[in-house]
């Protein structure tokens, strides 16, 4: 029984050694901390935009769908539809994806695809040494072999 536990500790600890597991943390931390710069600027920039046109608020935008519709919050009667609080929600996602993409993810596949053609080239040139080096190969050895004849046919 100590020994399974043993193993699945053991298989515990390598998982969590894992770049992958370690990279996802870090993720995780920096995506929390950048939430936070995104909520502020849809806060502070986009919602005053959209507040030149109606209010500063976008959860204030609602619409009723079924009526009579007064109040709002717990004492709200009628059947509402809270589209502004999804609105904002989207907006937020939507400037979260655009701002990882073009500053993380297009950075990052360029970087890796530089590092592959780089990665490819030198095995090319690898190959070209290579198959260089074989040719140089068998032409001494066709020259030993050719030698050898001469050396038997002189006897």
């Amino acid at each position: 029984m100590s020994e399974k536990k043993a193993s699945v500790l053991q298989g515990f600890k390598a998982f969590l050694m894992r770049g992958n597991v370690v990279d996802l943390a870090v993720a995780v931390v920096i995506g929390a901390a950048f939430t936070n710069i995104v909520n502020s600027v849809v806060k502070g920039i986009i919602n005053p935009l959209i507040g030149a046109v109606g209010t500063k608020n976008l959860d204030s935008y609602s619409s009723c769908l079924k009526g009579p519709c007064t109040n709002t919050g717990d004492s709200a009667t009628g059947v509402w539809i809270l589209w502004g609080s999804v609105l904002g929600a989207t907006l937020t996602f939507v400037i979260t994806a655009a701002v990882v993409y073009f500053l993380m993810v297009l950075p990052m596949s360029k970087y890796l695809a530089k590092v592959e053609a780089r990665r490819k080239a030198k095995e090319g040139t690898q190959e070209i040494i290579e198959v260089t080096e074989l040719e140089v190969l068998k032409e001494i050895r066709d020259a030993l072999v050719a030698q050898r004849g001469m050396g038997h046919s002189q006897r």
